[in-house]
């Protein structure tokens, strides 16, 4: 096997394409295939954030390789698709290529990348991880709040599911951070009507469509997205 293969995990941030670091950058320009997520709507419709981040950096699209994954619960589908995206990659790889894994956000956090790294690793082959933004990075920053000072503490929360989970968390932490909210606002409604928190919403951060609120009253009023989070603190 050629030893010169590898594979990187490449971050691209939450949506500016500016706030991609310039090692990932440098890997993406070096990269001979990038493969990039997307998802697969029921009406056969494609979309893909990261592809809409990847197309400013003017790089070669004939490298791009999309995987579309199709959101059903049970996830049987995804991970099909995963097994025959990794193929694909087996294959790359084998031939010597420098490929690259991209992600919106950090591909640690909440990442599809996650989910090839395992087979990845699994084959003991050369990777490396290129650490990037986290939508709750930049929030805070348009905000202009910091996350935590001193000894506080963060807990971060996805599609919190009951009243109780998010009382606790509330209770127990400094700052808390809803990732995954568009399913579970009513949750989120009935507990910060009951207290006095400092609340920010975001949404399509990065992005020319990016949208921040603190009032309650005023997130209510929207057509709430997945790409979107709300930053609650004491």
């Amino acid at each position: 096997m050629n030893t010169e293969s590898i594979i990187y995990g490449v971050s691209l941030g939450p949506g500016d394409p500016d706030l991609i670091t310039l090692k990932g950058l440098k890997v993406l320009q070096d990269a001979d295939k990038i493969y990039y997520p997307g998802s697969l709507f029921k009406n056969g419709v494609k979309s893909s954030y990261s592809l809409s981040i990847l197309e400013h950096y003017k790089l070669d699209e004939t490298k791009f390789e999309g995987f579309y994954l199709e959101m059903d619960l049970a996830r049987v589908k995804v991970s099909k698709l995963y097994d025959l995206t990794f193929e694909q990659i087996i294959s790359d790889y084998k031939k010597g290529l420098k490929i690259a894994i991209v992600s919106e956000g950090d591909v640690n956090t909440f990442s599809s990348f996650s989910y090839l790294l395992e087979k990845i690793k699994k084959e003991n082959f050369n990777v490396e991880l290129i650490p990037g933004i986290t939508s709750y990075a930049l929030a805070a920053s348009e905000h202009l709040t910091p996350l935590c000072l001193q000894n506080e503490k963060l807990i971060i929360l996805p599609r919190v599911q009951t009243e109780a989970e998010l009382e606790e968390a509330l209770t127990h932490f400094d700052t808390v951070v809803l990732m995954k909210i568009k399913s579970v606002m009513d949750v989120v409604n009935n507990v910060l009507s009951k207290g006095n928190y400092a609340i920010n919403y975001s949404e399509k951060l990065g992005t020319k469509n990016q949208f921040i609120a603190s009032n309650l009253e005023e997130i209510n009023k929207r057509d709430i997205p997945y790409f979107s989070l709300i930053t609650i603190r004491k």
